[in-house]
């Protein structure tokens, strides 16, 4: 299984007050219930660290990846208005997956997990048990779905 660490989506989109691209926005990145600058980085290697502040490219968009910390975002207009900061964002969130073959029940999974999706869909938890490292659903998931399991 592979695990990696991506921010909430793969290319993160913020938007005006208007409904339209914040174009040009600046996205500040820091250490959690602080103003210290706290990198983030480009893309899955962890190599090339974004600039701070993020400059949002035309359709106000970035590339962000987070390290394991906990970080604070805070987001502007390209004039340096505030528009809003949240303070703990969890950077060490990551998932696994597993494909489904319609007719196996049972998956390996490391202790502490907080969440298992099936194609997207979040699963309650009366729908499968864990037992010793091994999360037995009740039913297979179908052929091709993708099991994603997430922990923080």
């Amino acid at each position: 299984m592979a695990t990696t660490s991506l921010a909430p989506t793969p290319k993160l989109q913020f938007f005006d007050a208007n409904g339209a691209p914040l174009a040009g926005g600046l996205l500040y990145t820091y250490e959690a219930g602080s103003t210290t600058s706290l990198a983030t980085y480009t893309d899955s290697t962890g190599v090339s660290a974004n600039i701070n502040p993020i400059v949002l490219d035309s359709r106000g968009e970035a590339n962000v990846w987070l390290s394991g910390a906990i970080y604070k975002f805070a987001l502007y207009t390209s004039a340096g208005v505030l528009i809003w900061t949240v303070d703990n964002i969890n950077g060490s969130t990551f998932a696994s997956n597993a494909t489904g073959d319609g007719t196996t029940t049972a998956f390996s999974v490391v202790n502490g997990f907080t969440a298992i999706y099936i194609n997207g869909v979040y699963q309650n938890r009366n729908t499968y048990t864990v037992t010793s490292g091994t999360v037995t659903f009740s039913q297979a998931p179908p052929d091709t779905s993708i099991i994603e399991i997430v922990y923080d």
